[in-house]
C-alpha cells in the first residue's frame, strides 16, 4: 500500500481522536514511511489551550495505531505527534471582541 494512502488514513484517524478542532486550526496532517508491513507515522496538529496536551496526543497515537492496523493491515511501531500550534481560548476571545 502506498505511503500517501496510509497517510490519509492516519490523518483521518487523528481528526477522529480530537473530536473538535479550534475554529481557525489547520486539520491534522500525516506523513508516513511504509516498509514491508510496518508504517512509521508522523502527525502534525493544532490544539486548543489550555488542555491536557499529553492526553490528547496519547489519544491521537492510540487512534492512529488502531485505524492503520485495521484499515491498512500494517503494524505501527511509531506514531510521532507534533503539536504545531496552540490556540489560546483567552486570546481568541480577546481578539474577537476588538473592533476598529
Amino acid at each position: 500500500m502506498a505511503d500517501r494512502v496510509v497517510a490519509k488514513i492516519a490523518a483521518q484517524a487523528a481528526r477522529e481522536a480530537l473530536d473538535a478542532l479550534p475554529p481557525d486550526a489547520v486539520p491534522p496532517h500525516a506523513t508516513v514511511v511504509v516498509h514491508h508491513d510496518l508504517a512509521r507515522v508522523r502527525i502534525s496538529l493544532e490544539l486548543d489551550y489550555p488542555c491536557d496536551i499529553g492526553g490528547r496526543c496519547g489519544a491521537v497515537r492510540h487512534q492512529v495505531t488502531q485505524r492503520v492496523e485495521v484499515l491498512a493491515g500494517m503494524k505501527v511501531p511509531e506514531v510521532a505527534v507534533q503539536v504545531e500550534r496552540l490556540h489560546s481560548v483567552r486570546t481568541r476571545g480577546a481578539v474577537q471582541g476588538r473592533t476598529r
